[in-house]
């Protein structure tokens, strides 16, 4: 059954492809708008490797995160537990200065203290680049939230599917592996996937710590120019061209998912 929401004319997405569109001519045809889109284009990739990156790695420690917080024995749970709720209480901001300027260094520190008795170099914190400081510190942030997503969706898998597979034999990681994850993806998928999204909006955060993303070139370009109007626009273009194409591919797959039977 189709809901009311699913019936409506997408009106927004009519608006959204016009200013589009019009944002497209003007950069194919004012000087100005082309310059911008120049400039900031280079730090697409960036953003891009950010984002991939560290929701790879967000992804698999939440899941591990996950994991651990429904786990039988409570020192695993408690430690995930504690893990989750005190990263979550944590402004992204805040944890990429934290991270850039408290962590990184005082982990150089350690492992300086370990690595020269034993007659190797000295490392730096200016060996650790601010773009790899930057994808641990949204690594960090975000595997707390994925976690939720994951443990959510492992949860939502009926439990006499589980007892099931326990009468048949299968050990805790088949039954995972089988059983509980491949049902528990169906739950997962949208959320994830909006982590996604998100993630893409909260990688601008990295040019505070002066990462060449697209925000920090936009940054630049508008403070040598004083042309903020058109920089600033370019920058939201290119963002919402991301996260809006994403968030409809999100919403067929999510469409697609919800027709397919569990197999």
């Amino acid at each position: 059954m189709h809901s009311q929401q699913d019936k409506d004319f997408p009106y927004w997405l009519l608006v959204t492809a016009i200013v589009g569109f019009y944002l497209a001519y003007r950069v194919a045809t004012d000087e100005l708008y082309t310059q911008v889109i120049t400039i900031v284009s280079k730090g697409v990739w960036v953003t891009i490797f950010v984002t991939i990156v560290t929701f790879l790695i967000a992804s698999a420690f939440g899941l591990l995160l996950a994991v651990g917080s429904l786990s039988r024995f409570i020192v695993f749970r408690q430690l995930a537990r504690f893990y989750i709720e005190i990263v979550r209480g944590i402004p992204i901001l805040v944890l990429l200065f934290y991270i850039a300027f408290v962590a990184a260094p005082t982990l150089v520190v350690a492992i300086n203290w370990v690595i020269e008795p034993l007659g190797f170099d000295a490392i730096r914190t200016r060996d650790l680049s601010m773009m790899w400081k930057s994808i641990l510190a949204l690594t960090i942030g975000y595997s707390a939230f994925i976690a939720e997503v994951f443990r959510a969706g492992i949860q939502s898998v009926d439990v006499g599917q589980i007892e099931a597979a326990k009468a048949l034999g299968l050990n805790g990681w088949q039954r995972f592996r089988h059983i509980i994850f491949p049902q528990a993806v169906r739950t997962i998928m949208p959320p994830l996937g909006n982590d996604f999204i998100a993630l893409i909006k909260d990688s601008s955060l990295v040019s505070v710590l002066g990462v060449a993303d697209i925000t920090q070139l936009g940054k630049i370009y508008a403070a040598g120019s004083f042309r903020f109007f058109e920089t600033y626009n370019i920058v939201a273009y290119v963002y919402l061209l991301m996260t809006v194409t994403l968030s409809l591919g999100l919403r067929k797959l999510e469409r697609k998912m919800r027709s397919e039977p569990l197999g």
